[in-house]
């Protein structure tokens, strides 16, 4: 891969003064070979193998940051759906393997470690519901573990008992941790058309295809899109506005793609994906929502908003495509709602609600992301916003996701500080009416007839 002069300033200039960094390097462990009848035999599996393969992952991360000048600002690991390994050992409380995670991820020093997941989209088996029932003691016995669930997809449709079972864990987390505002829940998610080279936590883990070790790349170039944007000026029309964006991803993707390899090379492992997501954060510059604007809306929220994010994540996703052939993930534009400046703004002024967020999520990346609700919110109002979530996923082919956060003791409108890159929520309205109905029915939606393609 030959880089221009031209380029390389360009790269410069995007990481000095756009906030442009690789949000995160994450490496896949697979870890089925570690299954045991014995749970504990399977955690110090589990330990090691994370262990003897992690161990470089930090020094080498640091290393490719110093030596090209770019920030790598997350370390993680993914791994296996800790389910799959743990059914030989016939155990129903999987909280020891959690802490077998736990400390290898504090052992080799990585931010979080993804893949205490299932897949039970279609259905549970024993360790499946011994996973799920686990999930709150585990999030809040934990600091770096992170959760996924897949409950729903387009060729198997949603399974309803899931997303009960799933409701009940969230309440459950955010209970046990109520004094720091719900935060097992912020590194708990569910899926639908779940991905399985994902390398942004919470929804991070290796799935059935991948090698026995691979390392992902996610970028994160928000501030450079919009300081783009602002170079192109408001007289442009949107398909010079979708260039500019196409232009800038590409340019974003070359340079996550040059460090994933090199990373991958140092460490001996096969390199993966680029994930072209285009990330948030708190800092001022460094948002979507702010981005949404300069497209044309006044305010996150406003009319014309899925317009443009619709606008936004089809250019980001064509660049990239242009950029790599190993563009996988996720890649589009995420709206974690506390993670983005623009976003909390236009929450606090009355702009983005929960019901303008679905909509969004229909065209963006993922789905709802870190949305605080009021603590007290019914069990089955809880069933219900995942499950609509998940059936748009389900109908339109593509991965959407829940992250909600019932913030123990607060009420709409008050404010939760989570602090770092989780940022800060304003709790919001979950809506009027329940569904308590649907929730007692059970069983499954079935797959839309769009479904059946082979």
């Amino acid at each position: 891969m030959a880089f221009t002069d031209q380029e390389i300033l360009e790269t410069i200039r995007m990481v000095e003064l756009e906030t442009l960094d690789i949000r995160a390097t994450t490496l896949g462990i697979n870890l089925l070979d570690c299954a045991d009848p014995d749970l504990e035999a399977t955690c110090e599996k589990v330990y090691a193998k994370i262990v003897q393969h992690a161990r470089n992952l930090v020094e080498v991360a640091e290393s490719i940051a110093d030596d090209y000048g770019v920030p790598i600002v997350n370390k993680r690991i993914a791994v296996t759906p800790v389910a799959w390994i743990a059914g030989p050992s016939g155990a129903e409380d999987l909280t020891p393997l959690a802490l077998a995670l736990d400390a290898a991820a504090e052992e080799v020093g990585v931010d979080f470690i993804g893949g205490f997941s299932a897949y039970v989209h279609k259905g549970f088996t024993s360790a499946d519901r011994a996973l799920v029932d686990s999930i709150p003691a585990a999030l809040a016995a934990t600091e770096c573990v992170c959760a996924s669930v897949s409950v729903a997809s387009t060729r198997a449709g949603i399974n309803m008992d899931a997303v009960d079972r799933f409701a009940t864990a969230v309440l459950d987390a955010a209970a046990r941790t109520s004094e720091t505002g719900g935060l097992a829940c912020a590194k708990l998610v569910c899926f639908c058309n779940v991905v399985e080279d994902n390398p942004f936590v919470a929804g991070a883990h290796v799935g059935v295809g991948e090698a026995e070790t691979v390392l992902n790349v996610g970028v994160s170039g928000p501030g450079v899109v919009r300081s783009a944007l602002e170079r192109l000026g408001p007289d442009a029309d949107l398909l010079a506005v979708a260039e500019t964006i196409k232009r800038t991803a590409f340019k974003v993707t070359r340079m996550g793609e040059l460090v994933g390899r090199e990373a991958a090379r140092r460490l001996e492992t096969s390199f993966g994906i680029v994930d072209i997501s285009l990330a948030p954060t708190p800092a001022v510059g460094d948002s979507v929502a702010g981005i949404l604007e300069l497209v044309g809306v006044e305010c996150a929220g406003a009319p014309g908003t899925t317009a443009a994010l619709a606008l936004l994540t089809d250019a980001v996703k064509k660049g990239g495509a242009m950029a790599s052939s190993s563009v996988g993930g996720l890649s589009g534009a995420f709206i974690p709602v506390s993670e983005d400046g623009g976003m909390i703004r236009a929450v606090a002024e009355g702009v983005l609600s929960l019901e303008k967020l679905e909509a969004m999520t229909s065209v963006c990346s993922v789905g709802l992301d870190m949305v605080a609700v009021p603590g007290d919110t019914p069990h089955d109002v809880i069933v219900g916003i995942i499950a609509d979530e998940m059936a748009i996923g389900m109908v339109n082919h593509k991965t959407t996701a829940v992250r909600l956060i019932p913030v123990p003791g607060k009420g709409v409108g008050e404010t939760v500080e989570w602090g770092g890159l989780l940022g800060t929520a304003i709790v919001q309205r979950a809506g009027a009416g329940g569904c308590s109905l649907l929730q007692r029915r059970g069983g499954r939606i079935p797959a839309p007839l769009q479904g059946y393609r082979n």
